[in-house]
């Protein structure tokens, strides 16, 4: 079941990425609705479409079992980190849930070969929490279905040192742009975009696995954008979940 689960999602990510899904190609299967099915499970799994419903009605804590570095670099936005890596992580999330352990948990890591959310998911459960899911499916899959994903201003500032294939885009006005961005950023401006006044954003075609990072005045406009982008072929994008000017001055 869980192979024949995992050829379905794979079909159908396959058929997005050349923009051919059809009925030849995953058969009505509904990607965001997946699981992997995985057998022998201590806690059950959760799909795409769940995880962004809990995140919109804060019905469930959303838990990013990975390192604080991977965080750091690109995690699900209104996810929650593990304080750090040397904290005993069933007590990090018994603080996140206030001492209920009943509250409602999905917890998640880096796609269906991870096994970080699983472990943890073992734990909890034998700690005694209650209602624990896994998004096994992570983040591969939610950057594959276009999720945003945000990346906080360590990372981003990891990213601008290191990373010479990287490109950094502004979403902020031309107006703004031209009185100053951060080094070597290119213009997109956010409204522009969406109002289709801007067909060609100045990203690469040829390879949409670059990474992109975003920012903009504030955290809200870079993620428009970011989810404006969600729908175009680049899949590798982040937004910064701070101010420019907080970025800037990250950056001096």
């Amino acid at each position: 079941m869980i192979r024949k689960n995992l050829v379905h999602l794979l079909v159908a990510l396959a058929a997005m990425s050349s923009c051919t899904l059809g009925s030849a190609g995953a058969e009505d299967f509904d990607i965001a609705a997946a699981t992997l099915a995985e057998p022998n499970q201590t806690t059950r799994e959760v799909s795409t479409r769940d995880v962004r419903r809990s995140l919109a009605d804060g019905s469930a804590i959303v838990v990013d079992t990975r390192t604080p570095a991977e965080f750091s670099a690109g995690h699900i936005p209104g996810a929650r980190m593990l304080a750090s890596a040397s904290a005993d992580p069933v007590e990090t999330v018994a603080r996140l849930a206030g001492g209920d352990r009943s509250t409602a948990l999905i917890l998640y890591c880096n796609g269906p070969f991870c096994q970080a959310s699983r472990r943890l998911g073992d734990r909890l459960s034998a700690a005694g929490f209650t209602n624990v899911r896994r998004y096994q499916l992570g983040m591969p899959v939610w950057r594959a279905l276009g999720g945003p994903t945000e990346i906080d201003v360590a990372g981003f500032l990891r990213v601008h040192g290191l990373d010479r294939t990287a490109v950094f885009v502004d979403a902020r006005s031309p107006e703004d742009f031209a009185r100053g961005s951060l080094p070597g950023a290119r213009s997109l401006p956010v409204e522009a975009f969406i109002a289709g006044e801007i067909r060609q954003p100045p990203l690469p075609e040829d390879d949409f696995n670059t990474r992109v990072v975003l920012f903009g005045r504030d955290a809200r406009q870079a993620r428009e954008l970011a989810e404006a982008l969600g729908k175009r072929p680049w899949h590798n994008v982040s937004y910064v979940g701070e101010t420019f000017e907080a970025l800037r001055a990250a950056v001096r």
